[in-house]
């Protein structure tokens, strides 16, 4: 990694956007308050949990427990993945080792980045999302020392 990486560090997601092509019809995948955290190391690698704040538990309270449809909730109302990533400049390209949706495991995810200060946004090219063209904005705060 270049030593002057901006993206090196802990960052706060402040919200998550998807915009229609076209109509500009914006939706929140995980809801207007989605929380999670995405972390970019001077080792090349990173990792991103995002979730719904307001996610069900499960009945049991069993970490191995849950209902199937309990567990299926689980796994729509959360995204993570990680693996090793690449600045370059105005894009990051995430190589995808490990994801909770399988078929991004092996595949490389290309992100738009815009950085300015304590603020980054990545965003996605155009892609299909529910058979409509749509970019993704991902808008994040730096997670500073003191705030830990």
């Amino acid at each position: 990694m270049p030593p002057d990486n901006p993206l090196v560090g802990t960052w706060r997601l402040l919200s998550w956007e998807n915009r229609g092509i076209g109509d500009g019809e914006v939706s929140h995948p995980l809801g207007q308050d989605a929380a999670g955290y995405i972390m970019y190391g001077p080792d090349g690698y990173m990792s991103v949990a995002i979730s719904r704040s307001d996610r069900a538990r499960f009945a049991a309270g069993d970490l191995l427990g849950g209902t199937a449809e309990e567990r299926a909730q689980a796994a729509k109302t959360y995204v993570s993945y990680c693996g090793r990533y690449e600045w370059r400049g105005e894009t990051v390209i995430h190589f995808v080792e490990l994801s909770l949706f399988p078929d991004w495991v092996g595949a490389e995810q290309e992100r738009l980045v815009e950085v300015s200060g304590d603020r980054l946004v990545l965003s996605t090219r155009p892609i299909l999302l529910g058979g409509v063209q749509r970019t993704a904005h991902l808008i994040w705060e730096r997670v500073r020392t003191s705030e830990r």
